[in-house]
């Protein structure tokens, strides 16, 4: 059913490609927009982002003790001319951590203001996040967006373009989730020491020329956040983690396409074409682990990866696969055309 739903919705991003294609091309005012430069612009978000992170300040000193702060604590203000910055302040552009990536061939500087790194685990680029947070414009200040209740989000989509903008991809795993939550009897979950920050994105790493519903092109854009949990992606199913499938590590598994169709491998039933879906080249195995005899889940090997699990009785049972090499050429098998072992072939047979 997986395998049916992953085709159809990519059916559906093919035929919405080529509605959006052919109005387009019937609009001739659409025809007429010229996208800035992508190096220009960036020059022109990061003046206006500097700007902004050394002429306002926060509340630092609120957030010198305690772990559960949250989005509403943060107070950003502006400095005004001939103003020290108060007590217990502190100017952003001496707080905030400054990062570069290369993103379509150009160099960004981003930055992010870490409050509380939280306790738990980071998520990867591609992983899904469950998060709570505000979004404003740095020029002007007003709010476009935000969000009270938790949400999930997926930082990478199954299309290019999808998921979330580029710069939470980069950002979020710089911060952990929380340690742990406990749920009420009122059914509210309450999240212990998360991550907590604030983000300062470029347009190049949000929407950059394409318009969102209140946000105009080439907005930067500043988003208050709490990291709460996340979720390994597995896009396709294939029981390979999405970020795994961005082989040539650029932080787009969308240009990762070992049989050069039109499904890059994080989205690919089949990634190296060889007829042999990829979850049925990974070597399967099966652990059971009897917490009331004592016993401890196994530490996964290299290359291993947790397909499924259940838990009955204090008895959990864990699925996992690993990348293999059978022929020992630096190549796993699920990407060697030359190699059509399948593994689960008895099991598929009965």
């Amino acid at each position: 059913m997986k395998f049916k739903s992953l085709k159809f919705v990519l059916f559906l991003f093919v035929i919405v490609a080529v509605f959006v294609a052919c109005e387009e091309e019937d609009d001739p005012i659409q025809n007429e927009f010229v996208e800035e430069d992508r190096t220009e612009q960036q020059a022109k978000d990061k003046d206006s982002i500097l700007n902004y992170l050394n002429s306002h300040y926060y509340n630092s000193e609120f957030f010198e003790t305690g772990t559960n702060h949250n989005i509403e604590d943060i107070v950003i203000t502006e400095l005004t001319e001939g103003e020290d910055v108060p007590a217990g302040h502190t100017l952003l552009i001496e707080d905030v951590v400054t990062k570069t990536t290369t993103y379509v061939d150009v160099e960004y500087e981003y930055y992010y203001l870490l409050l509380n790194q939280g306790g738990g685990e980071a998520p990867a680029f591609t992983d899904k996040v469950r998060v709570r947070y505000e979004g404003f414009f740095v020029d002007g200040g007003d709010t476009f967006d935000q969000v009270s209740t938790p949400i999930d989000l997926d930082l990478y989509g199954i299309a290019f373009g999808t998921g979330a903008i580029t710069g939470w991809q980069r950002i979020m795993p710089e911060f952990n989730t929380a340690t742990n939550f406990t749920i009420g009897n009122d059914n509210i979950v309450t999240y212990d020491n998360y991550g907590l920050g604030v983000m300062f994105v470029p347009s190049g790493l949000g929407y950059f020329s394409f318009p969102r519903t209140g946000i105009p092109v080439y907005s930067n854009l500043i988003f208050k956040f709490e990291l709460l949990q996340t979720e390994v992606n597995d896009h396709d199913g294939d029981g390979i983690p999405s970020y795994i499938e961005d082989y040539d590590g650029s932080l787009d598994p969308f240009d990762d396409n070992t049989d050069d169709d039109a499904a890059p491998d994080y989205i690919d039933l089949d990634d190296d074409g060889d007829g042999v879906f990829t979850i049925n080249e990974l070597l399967p195995t099966t652990y059971v682990v009897d917490t009331n005899m004592g016993e401890t889940e196994p530490e996964l090997g290299d290359n291993e990866y947790e397909l499924n699990r259940e838990e009955d009785g204090g008895i959990i049972t864990i699925e996992t696969v690993t990348l293999v090499d059978t022929n020992d050429n630096g190549i796993f098998d699920h990407l060697d055309e030359e190699v059509t072992t399948n593994y689960n072939e008895d099991e598929d047979e009965g």
